[in-house]
């Protein structure tokens, strides 16, 4: 029987170098934003921990504004370029290890910082990975929430989704708004803080960092082409297959 964890492994486990070398991971305003957040409400003697951190660019980002980071991420691979990363931007400070976002190794209140990006769209028990996160941070400390965002639109988020689940079958969901700020309030956290930016995904370079087979790109663009109008407009699908999606950031404070 496999798992949606075992889907998990075979679908990472290979695209680490990808994920690494990716420039929709490695820079945005996301980044700069979950800084000045950062930079403002965590000591610089923190302790921050990443979960799901995939190649690890929100903890290269981290690393010079907090004493410790623990990167957390249940694919080898990853780790070894969280590893390799760091090494090669001169950053100190990052742990790695392994393991998943529903029962996180460390003991309550363990951190000033519990954050994830891009990678809660992959979790099959968010609800159970949140009161994880919540457990583990200290009391009074911040979460950080970056991940494509899920449309309001029922139509246009039933498109989306499909999307995600042709390009990447270990896809669960891109929650909405809505969605995020009822499981951040039944976690117990205040939100505090919320902003979203426009994503466009590059459809050659979007499917090949995930070695999409090319019957399932070929299945992607029939979608887009049999798309209704109103789809096409809020995904803002182009000629070659790219489109647009909102990227949001979600900061919320322990209860």
């Amino acid at each position: 029987m496999i798992t949606h964890e075992d889907t998990v492994r075979a679908q990472f486990q290979p695209q680490a170098q990808a994920y690494l070398d990716s420039p929709v991971h490695a820079q945005g305003p996301d980044l700069e934003r979950a800084c000045a957040l950062v930079g403002r409400f965590v000591p610089a003697a923190g302790q921050a921990l990443d979960v799901g951190c995939g190649a690890g660019h929100l903890s290269f980002a981290l690393a010079p504004l907090v004493a410790r980071v623990v990167a957390l991420d249940p694919i080898p691979a990853m780790l070894e370029a969280v590893r390799s990363g760091a090494a090669a931007r001169g950053l100190a400070g990052i742990e790695t290890w392994e393991g998943g976002c529903v029962a996180l190794p460390f003991e309550p209140g363990s951190f000033d910082l519990v954050a994830t990006r891009y990678s809660a769209h992959h979790w099959s028990r968010l609800e159970k990975a949140l009161r994880e996160m919540k457990r583990v941070l200290r009391p009074g400390g911040h979460l950080l929430v970056i991940d494509v965002e899920g449309d309001g639109n029922a139509l246009v988020d039933t498109h989306l989704q499909a999307l995600e689940l042709l390009r990447d079958r270990s896809h669960v969901r891109d929650r909405s708004a809505r969605e995020w700020r009822a499981l951040l309030a039944g976690a117990r956290f205040e939100l505090v803080q919320e902003d979203r930016w426009p994503l466009r995904l590059e459809l050659a370079s979007w499917t090949a960092r995930m070695a999409t087979p090319p019957a399932r790109v070929a299945m992607i663009r029939e979608l887009q082409a049999e798309a209704p109008e109103e789809v096409r407009q809020d995904l803002a699908i182009e000629a070659d297959g790219s489109f647009s999606v909102w990227t949001a950031l979600y900061w919320a404070r322990g209860l």
